[in-house]
């Protein structure tokens, strides 16, 4: 267990006055086969079911009686046949009273503290489960459908957990910056093998390498790709060319799951050209304008569309826009270089708690998300930032030719785009600028200790070391 036995108990505590009433059921997950049962992938424990049990062991469920207090942890012991194969492991009720769990029982007692629970008219608490094996479990103790079971999920339950999980005590923070401090060595390791004939897969095998040296795993698949164009570029065969940029977006993930995220683009042969590196400081003005505005109290949807300003007034100087900055804002015209959200939030999830509903996780009452305009609808965080939030700081601007091509058929927003000097970019690529950001008291600061370099300058001297 990552934190002692009282955050645990103290955790639970918190979410059942929150839930208040009703029989809360979370689920850890179980093993996963790669291809065959005994073939597995390595285990990742439910994010949710971690935070207030803090155990890793796969087959448990914990239940919550929000009126009594009584808690159980249910799971069945292992075998003779599984500690030979695995070794020895610690009982269901040994590992309840490490999370301060007055009882355990075997997976059959569930069943019965479901249906006792239905039978008294009382609310049963569950999370939208995203594993169809838990999805089948679920079905099998409510009778609900797993096509409903996301709809069906408890809204009281979500929204308790999201405003718990959000905020970041000390203890996660730390554990952040040790996910930052491997993301580091990853992506420095990365600038470092970037050059003409290197291949792409290489390059991500190499950072993916280093973290499952440091036992740990990749906090996502990484992104590693010359088409920095494409959101998701995962690394391909293709050597490294010269004049090309590299973008590589990828974390590290700790052995109890807290993450990070960083993206840099690296120029292959070493130094950006003149036009590269006009785009590039766009970017890089773009993500420090972001950090300066970030504190508590701000709207994360102004910091988003003030980075997307800078971004707007500086393609206008460069002849790629035109018109009125806050008409080209308004009608979305950015998003044509700048089609994703300027940032998530991020914690034991790299895109912290997205699996419960990204809406209730990035927006309230105040801040409503936009999905019917392209580029604000991927913006996944809107509301105002608290301390302890930890927040991605990600602007980019790419050049997709399948999207320049529909916008000037179509002459979408045509009034602020010039897509003659548009054209003259669409083998340019894309740049992004990713680090993750803690809301402090009165401000904000960039977690790990090591800044991995981005600025101009800093990055071309690194890499020519």
């Amino acid at each position: 267990m990552l934190f002692g036995r009282q955050t645990y108990v103290e955790r639970r505590d918190v979410l059942r006055h929150r839930v208040e009433h009703g029989l809360i059921v979370l689920f850890g997950n179980n093993e996963s086969p790669v291809n065959y049962p005994s073939n597995g992938y390595k285990f990742r424990q439910d994010s949710s079911f971690l935070y207030y049990f803090g155990l890793q062991r796969d087959g448990l469920v914990g239940v919550i009686d929000a009126d009594s207090g009584e808690e159980w942890l249910i799971g069945n012991d292992i075998d003779i046949e599984d500690i030979v194969w695995f070794g020895s492991v610690d009982s269901v009720a040994d590992m309840a009273d490490m999370a301060g769990v007055a009882k355990s029982a075997p997976m059959s007692r569930l069943e019965s503290l479901v249906r006792d629970a239905t039978d008294a008219g009382r609310e049963v608490h569950f999370l939208p489960p995203y594993r169809h094996d838990l999805m089948i479990q679920l079905m099998d103790l409510t009778g609900i459908h797993p096509r409903d079971q996301k709809a069906k999920a408890s809204l009281r339950l979500i929204h308790a957990v999201i405003e718990q999980r959000i905020v970041k005590t000390p203890e996660e923070i730390t554990e952040i910056e040790r996910a930052c401090a491997i993301g580091y060595e990853m992506h420095t390791t990365a600038m470092r093998m970037c050059r003409p004939g290197v291949p792409e897969q290489e390059i991500a095998g190499r950072i993916s390498g280093i973290a499952s040296s440091r036992g740990c795993i990749v906090s996502f698949p990484s992104i590693l790709s010359m088409h920095g164009e494409i959101m998701h570029g995962y690394p391909s065969p293709r050597p490294l060319e010269a004049g090309r940029l590299m973008l590589c977006d990828c974390g590290a993930e700790t052995n109890e799951n807290y993450c990070s995220d960083n993206t840099r683009t690296t120029p292959v042969s070493g130094h950006f050209d003149a036009r590269q590196r006009d785009i590039y400081q766009l970017v890089v003005d773009a993500h420090d304008h972001a950090y300066e505005m970030a504190r508590p109290g701000v709207k994360w949807w102004d910091v988003h569309f003030a980075a997307a300003r800078v971004i707007t007034e500086g393609m206008k100087s460069l002849g790629l826009m035109r018109g009125n900055t806050d008409d080209a804002l308004a009608a979305g015209a950015h998003a044509l270089f700048f089609p994703h959200g300027l940032g998530h939030a991020m914690g034991m999830d790299v895109h912290d708690m997205e699996g419960l509903g990204q809406t209730y996780v990035g927006f309230d009452d105040e801040v409503q998300p936009r999905l019917d305009q392209f580029g604000t609808n991927a913006l996944r965080f809107g509301r105002r930032l608290q301390e302890g939030y930890v927040m991605t700081d990600e602007p980019g601007i790419y050049f997709i030719p399948a999207l320049i091509d529909e916008w000037r058929a179509n002459r979408h927003c045509a009034d602020f785009l010039n897509f003659d000097r548009i054209d003259e970019y669409r083998d340019f690529g894309g740049i992004r600028i990713e680090d993750d950001l803690l809301i402090t008291a009165d401000g904000a600061r960039y977690l790990g200790e090591k800044m991995i370099p981005y600025h101009v300058d800093d990055l071309e001297a690194f890499i020519n070391e």
